[in-house]
């Protein structure tokens, strides 16, 4: 069974995140989210108060098959600034590991220059911020280990998308028709 991890912060978009969960979860996917605050305790950006799986501080994460960023202001702020992370992100990334990111948060990888000489996309605001990738507006971009997606409204697609490359496409399209989506 894969294993997936999804970093929450205050402020993340509701959607965004907890599609992926819903779905992969559907897909029986282990995914746990993960809050890098000192508390389980998160609150959505549009309010939502949930509490995430496990903390950052006391998780190993050498089980993980991907690593997932949920977009939303100002999680991904947040997420981009706690160091912990951006040096799992790293790691992770320098081994070959997957990585996906949607909405704001394709940004964190441009950061870690992650997207230097790929294809990708994000939220239309921050596009800009991709620097060194070559940015398209399609739903979501996977290019070798790394995914990007736009925004909320392409939630789905991404989470399906994330299905297909742990589970295959088979599965993914199981998992679209049990919730009655239409591409």
């Amino acid at each position: 069974m894969s294993k997936v991890y999804i970093f929450l912060a205050d402020g993340f978009e509701d959607i965004e995140g907890l599609t992926v969960v819903d779905l992969m979860r559907r897909a029986g996917i282990e995914i746990s989210t993960v809050s890098i605050k000192d508390t389980k305790e998160i609150d959505t950006s549009h309010g939502i108060h949930l509490f995430a799986d496990c903390l950052f501080s006391e998780t190993d994460f050498s089980d993980a098959d991907m690593l997932v960023l949920p977009g939303g202001m100002p999680g991904t702020k947040y997420l981009g600034a706690y160091q912990p992370l951006r040096d799992l992100l790293k790691e992770f990334y320098g081994k070959g590991g997957k990585i996906a990111a949607i909405c704001a948060a394709p940004s964190v990888f441009a950061d870690l220059g992650f997207l230097h000489g790929r294809k990708a996309t994000s939220y239309p605001s921050f596009m800009d911020k991709l620097t060194g990738a070559q940015t398209t507006e399609d739903p979501v971009v996977v290019d070798g280990n790394v995914t990007t997606s736009r925004g909320l409204g392409t939630a789905v697609d991404f989470a399906l998308s994330l299905i297909g490359q742990l589970s295959g496409r088979e599965k993914a399209e199981e998992i679209a028709e049990s919730v009655v989506y239409r591409r």
